[in-house]
């Protein structure tokens, strides 16, 4: 579960919904919300930490880094999403091709959604 978390933070910087500074929920207002365990929210919270994309500062939260959204890291963060969805669809029985064309209607739509 903490992979799935540190993913939709991930996705979340790749789609623009977060950015630098922007607070992430807290620890305890997460696990509720998701209904795990707080150890599972702040494990992922101190991986994202771990990998720079997030910070902590003390009595206030975690927030994006800024460092989490130049070029290269929004790529790395892309990449990585990309390779998790690819080996999902894999599991699922969905090919490269079909899981890209996939990818591009759902940009499609977001895209649209924001004109």
């Amino acid at each position: 579960i903490y992979v799935q978390i540190m993913d939709e933070v991930r996705r979340g910087l790749v789609l623009g919904t977060l950015k630098p500074e922007d607070a992430l929920p807290s620890v305890r207002q997460l696990a509720a919300d998701l209904r795990v365990n707080p150890n599972t929210v702040a494990q992922a919270y101190r991986e994202l930490e771990r990998e720079g994309v997030v910070y902590v500062r003390r009595g206030q939260g975690t927030f994006i880094t800024d460092a989490s959204t130049n070029g290269t890291e929004r790529r790395a963060l892309a990449r990585g999403v990309a390779e998790r969805a690819l080996v999902d669809a894999h599991r699922n029985g969905i090919g490269a091709d079909e899981l890209v064309d996939a990818i591009r209607e759902v940009a499609d739509t977001h895209t649209k959604g924001d004109a």
